[in-house]
């Protein structure tokens, strides 16, 4: 099971609908319900797959709402003409690659890994981005520690 370290202060659900109003978006409610459980925080366990050709990476942080550190809607901002139409970005690993969350109809509350060095001109292009989970429910309980021998 999935513990969340270190996570934000808390928040609630109209702060989480004013941000929605803000950015224009309709969250998933399994990810409003992460939200106000631990809005962000770090992982344990932190390592997930991303492909069998892309292979591990380890899941640094999650974003919280309202936090000065690691607000999510700072990341919206950065992301904003980087990410394909539709895509939240959630959380990023220590490479500078970003955890996404799908809030348009064909890939919503679908988890994806946004890879930046593969980061295409045209924002629209897929071919950098990983399917991980359904959800962010899934994608928790994906999460593994190192096996070590």
């Amino acid at each position: 099971m999935v513990k969340i370290i270190s996570s934000y202060e808390r928040v609630s659900l109209e702060v989480i609908k004013n941000f929605e109003t803000e950015y224009n978006v309709n969250l998933p409610e399994r990810y409003k319900g992460f939200l106000l459980n631990w809005n962000g925080g770090y992982p344990q366990p932190s390592l997930f797959k991303i492909s069998d050709e892309k292979g591990v990476s380890v899941l640094d942080h999650f974003y919280g709402v309202g936090d000065d550190e690691s607000d999510l809607s700072d990341y919206i901002d950065i992301y904003e003409y980087r990410l394909p139409t539709g895509f939240v970005p959630i959380a990023n690993d220590p490479g500078g690659n970003v955890i996404c969350l799908g809030t348009n109809e064909s890939y919503y509350d679908n988890i994806y890994f946004w890879d930046h060095e593969n980061e295409q001109d045209d924002n629209e292009d897929m071919s950098n981005m990983y399917f991980l989970a359904n959800n962010i429910d899934e994608f928790l309980g994906n999460l593994y520690e190192d096996e070590v021998n």
